[in-house]
């Protein structure tokens, strides 16, 4: 008698791919995985599903199936920019900063109003920079794309430098500061302390293993892989002193009480494009995060800095809500929602209030409350007759 054909898994396409996405946002990769997994089982080669799977496997740490997934919905579409995207980010966090720069260039290219290409390029271009010392040896072809210039005597020297440091170089190395260093290296500052420490010790450092091997070869070998990880997580991360310096400039713009409108009024239209850039970037969590700070910011402003500042602040509920929605966090979009209603009706503005009718029921019907939401859109055609 003939087995019985696989069923598949229980469920449809969209509910794998929204499950998983919500797992994913909610740090349950594992999980979100075996969502995207079946989702694929449904739909096999989905570009969206293959983009959204790629970014489970690169925050499980699998670089190589995160690129083959990245690769993959590429292969009947090469302008797909999330594709684009993604195949950018899981190398640049391989380390191969050169290719990750070229997929950003193409990405920005096709779609240069996303402001994560123009990151990506930047932060790309940052970690080649630390890494090569200068930006000379990169040129850009006649087609556009990125290719690098290796000169092949400073290859063949650099491969022999980085265990084989002399105690004289060491010496010559530029004094960095110890509190960047503790939060780039972590756990690793403490060993890397150590070990400087034994370098010091005269004796010790001029004694052999039973193997022959210096031990101030050892001791150096190990210097230099720490400060190997140290450069790597800087390129990684090199927007720690530049975050400290945002939010020192932000805590000075919010105490000073001597700010002249036309400020607050620069500083209020960058803030609004930033939140907008990020949500069609596919950043709903630092978009939330930035209209959450712009929004305490404003709250914290006079009539006279701000003169429309009811509708500001019921703008900027909506802002929040739709990134919320985004999130997965829909209860908390619908209050937010509310609240950008309460501010359009208090203010009387008819189109801001028919904005939040629109998102109120837009969140009842993704959680399934049709009726709720059919009311919400009477009450909106209502409202514009």
């Amino acid at each position: 008698m003939a087995a019985a054909a696989d069923p598949g898994p229980a469920g449809t396409f969209p509910n794998f791919m929204a499950e998983g996405t919500l797992l994913c946002r909610r740090g349950e990769y594992d999980k979100a995985l075996a969502c995207f997994n079946n989702a694929l089982k449904l739909r096999a080669g989905d570009k969206h599903c293959l983009v959204a799977r790629s970014k489970c496997y690169l925050k499980l740490g699998d670089t190589e199936n995160s690129l083959k997934d990245a690769e993959a919905s590429l292969q009947n579409d090469k302008t797909f920019s999330k594709g684009l995207y993604q195949k950018a980010e899981t190398l640049y966090i391989m380390g191969d900063f050169e290719f990750a720069l070229v997929f950003y260039h193409r990405g920005y290219r096709l779609r240069p109003e996303l402001q994560k290409f123009r990151l990506g390029i930047e932060k790309s271009q940052e970690a080649i920079i630390n890494c090569i010392g200068s930006p000379s040896s990169v040129k850009l072809e006649n087609k556009g794309d990125l290719c690098f210039i290796s000169r092949q005597a400073e290859v063949q020297s650099a491969e022999l430098l980085p265990y084989k440091l002399t105690r004289r170089t060491r010496k010559q190395e530029p004094v960095r500061n110890p509190k960047t260093e503790r939060e780039l290296l972590g756990e690793l500052y403490a060993d890397k302390a150590y070990l400087e420490k034994l370098l010091e010790d005269e004796d010790l450092m001029e004694s052999s293993t039973k193997q022959g091997t210096k031990v101030a070869d050892l001791v150096l070998s190990g210097i230099s892989y720490l400060d190997a990880r140290r450069e790597f997580w800087q390129q990684q991360k090199p927007i720690y002193a530049r975050e400290r310096e945002r939010k020192l400039r932000q805590q000075r713009w919010i105490r000073n009480k001597t700010r002249k409108p036309a400020e607050v009024g620069r500083y209020i239209v960058k803030s609004m494009e930033d939140i907008q850039l990020l949500l069609a970037g596919d950043c709903p969590e630092e978009s939330c995060r930035k209209a959450e700070r712009l929004l305490k910011t404003v709250q914290g402003c006079s009539e006279d800095e701000v003169p429309n500042k009811s509708e500001l602040i019921g703008n900027l509920h909506s802002c929040i809500g739709n990134a919320q929605l985004e999130m997965g966090r829909t209860e908390a979009a619908l209050q937010s929602h509310k609240m950008d209603l309460e501010f359009a009706r208090q203010s009387d503005l008819p189109d801001a209030v028919s904005r939040a009718l629109d998102n109120i029921g837009r969140v009842y019907a993704r959680i399934g409350k049709f009726q709720q939401a059919i009311d919400t859109y009477v009450k909106l055609a209502t409202e514009k007759a």
